[in-house]
């Protein structure tokens, strides 16, 4: 039995995806978005892009919906669309971009619990549990997380020569691939130069001698952002703090931490690698909140109900 020919839909996917790696977008995104435009594909079946309107991509997301989709998934879906239309307006096959008429569902505004200064202190502070297979290199992951407010793909990219002692400052690489210098302080210092020994140690052992990655895996290579994400939840926990702490927690964590302290914004922004100030702005709302919650629990006029 002979399989049916690709869609138009499905050739011009195809051929989208091969341009966004010719642009060096992720790993990640590239998958993401193929998943979501393979499903939008298999809902329009052999239509024509003439076929395809507003109303028919409205009937797409009720289907995702229906399906059991969440909002934040039918979100994707659609900016996936979006994006596809884009690059097809670019290349002369459409006129006009129908998911630009989809209003985008509305998704609630959750703000992410970030730990307190303690919470992470204690972290940091505490012997290694035994989940760790690598004490003195999740050391490091946990001091440039919090101490640097660095993605956790940007940790992973270091390589030993980024790291500028002199100056007290990490090349870091971030999207989009610009680069910025981040500092580090004493504590972050102290775990990488402790560790470092034992990464030569490792890589004597192995096959990789000029591996250039700071962060190294058991076998002797450049540990990956799942492994990452799995050493910091498994710390995380075993120090009692919530199973939902990820790399970027770390990271929310830092910002969230240095405007409580007094750090100006726009420093904050430069150092997280945010290209805009509204995104570092979110932190101002993480710390309201927070000294809401501290007013609310301390201040003794705050609560009556006890009257």
């Amino acid at each position: 039995m002979t399989r049916p020919g690709r869609t138009l839909v499905e050739k011009a996917i195809a051929r989208f995806l091969r341009s966004l790696g010719d642009r060096n977008a992720s790993p990640h995104t590239i998958k993401a978005y193929g998943t979501d435009l393979a499903q939008f594909a298999e809902y329009v079946g052999p239509q024509g892009w003439s076929d395809i309107d507003h109303v028919l991509i409205r009937g797409y997301l009720s289907n995702l919906y229906e399906r059991g989709l969440s909002k934040t998934s039918v979100a994707r879906s659609l900016a996936a669309l979006r994006s596809l239309y884009r690059w097809l307006a670019q290349e002369g096959e459409v006129v006009q971009n129908p998911a630009a008429l989809v209003a985008t569902p509305k998704l609630p505004k959750k703000l992410p619990r970030v730990p307190t200064i303690e919470e992470v202190n204690t972290v940091l502070d505490s012997e290694m549990p035994d989940c760790s297979s690598f004490h003195e290199r999740d050391q490091v992951i946990l001091e440039l997380l919090y101490g640097c407010g660095i993605r956790n793909s940007e940790l992973i990219g270091i390589n030993l020569d980024d790291i500028h002692w002199s100056n007290e400052v990490i090349l870091v690489r971030g999207k989009g691939r610009k680069e910025r210098y981040v500092p580090f302080g004493d504590s972050a210092k102290a775990a990488v130069q402790a560790y470092l020994p034992q990464r030569q140690q490792v890589l004597g052992e192995t096959r990789h001698p000029t591996e250039k990655a700071l962060l190294l895996n058991l076998r002797g290579t450049r540990l990956t952002t799942r492994s990452v994400g799995r050493i910091v939840k498994q710390i995380a926990i075993a120090r009692g703090l919530s199973p939902d702490v990820h790399p970027h927690t770390l990271r929310h964590a830092f910002g969230t931490h240095l405007l409580e302290e007094g750090a100006d914004l726009r420093a904050i922004q430069e150092m997280l690698g945010h290209e805009r100030l509204s995104t570092t702005q979110r932190y101002t709302q993480l710390t309201v909140k927070h000294v809401m919650e501290v007013y609310d629990r301390t201040h003794p006029h705050a609560n009556k109900s006890g009257d």
